[in-house]
């Protein structure tokens, strides 16, 4: 794996310029904008929005592929279990029922329940680009210098900068652990069966927890010869103010949450109904 993946890369892009503040207050509303609104219409303009910004940023495909593919195996089974339990939960929502096909029993696919699990996934499709831009462009010691700046414990700012910067080291840890096991004979490559596979990862699992509690009190014990907590100030290596760009971000989301709940609740309702 020579590309550590959801680890931050310092590119020069627009996105990467933006201060740790500005990224997280973006994510928040974007994604409580989403959450919140079952419009159709203003779910395929964040799509659009969405995928323009993460086009902006220039990342590495190989830096979130894995979770992406994680990710979609987590919506197909969310996708199956939604219409398994809920058949014809998209007919009570929208009050009329237009069938495609009766399959078996209560399970008949209707346009309705189509529509309701497309909006749904359309929520994946807004959320999960901003998301991943999050964790992929922001500098943990600048996020937590502008947490601290914002009002936030720089004990509780510290905390986040190191679970983010422990990403890529808790992937190190695993690869190398990965190949210790292959050097004795326990192989998790695509040349063993599925079954096997998931069996020898399980097995090089406990190492890892073991590797990362070492380290974790490692940190833990060095940032107390420190006399780290000790005031209720610090100072801080990488702090920004805000800039052009920043200001630009938030007036651009504070817009399209605004829009997005006038336009969905106009008609007192937060579910687009084509079927009226």
């Amino acid at each position: 794996m020579s590309t550590q993946m959801l680890s931050y890369t310092n590119l020069n892009t627009p996105i990467h310029r933006l201060t740790g503040v500005t990224k997280l207050i973006f994510f928040i509303l974007w994604a409580l904008t989403a959450m919140i609104i079952y419009d159709t219409r203003c779910l395929l303009v964040m799509l659009v929005l969405s995928l323009i910004i993460f086009r902006m940023s220039r990342v590495p495909f190989q830096q979130y592929s894995f979770v992406l593919y994680l990710i979609l195996v987590f919506f197909v089974i969310n996708q199956v279990a939604i219409f398994l339990f809920s058949p014809l939960y998209g007919v009570e929502l929208y009050g009329s029922q237009h069938d495609i096909v009766h399959i078996a029993g209560r399970y008949t696919l209707t346009w309705e329940q189509l529509f309701y699990q497309f909006n749904v996934a359309l929520k994946y499709a807004v959320v999960i680009p901003i998301a991943l831009l999050f964790l992929l462009v922001t500098d943990p010691s600048e996020f937590a210098s502008s947490l601290n700046r914002i009002g936030v414990s720089y004990k509780i700012a510290y905390s986040v900068a190191i679970a983010l910067r422990y990403i890529p080291d808790v992937q190190q840890d695993f690869q190398n652990i990965a190949f210790s096991a292959q050097a004795r004979g326990i192989d998790i490559s695509r040349k063993e069966k599925l079954g096997k596979r998931l069996k020898n990862v399980i097995s090089i699992l406990m190492p890892l927890i073991l590797t990362s509690v070492d380290r974790i009190e490692k940190i833990s014990t060095a940032m107390e010869l420190r006399g780290f907590g000790r005031n209720n100030k610090r100072t801080w290596y990488k702090s920004r103010p805000f800039q052009k760009g920043d200001y630009a971000a938030l007036v651009l989301v504070i817009m399209v949450a605004v829009v997005s709940f006038a336009v969905t609740f106009a008609d007192g309702s937060r579910f687009y109904n084509i079927f009226q």
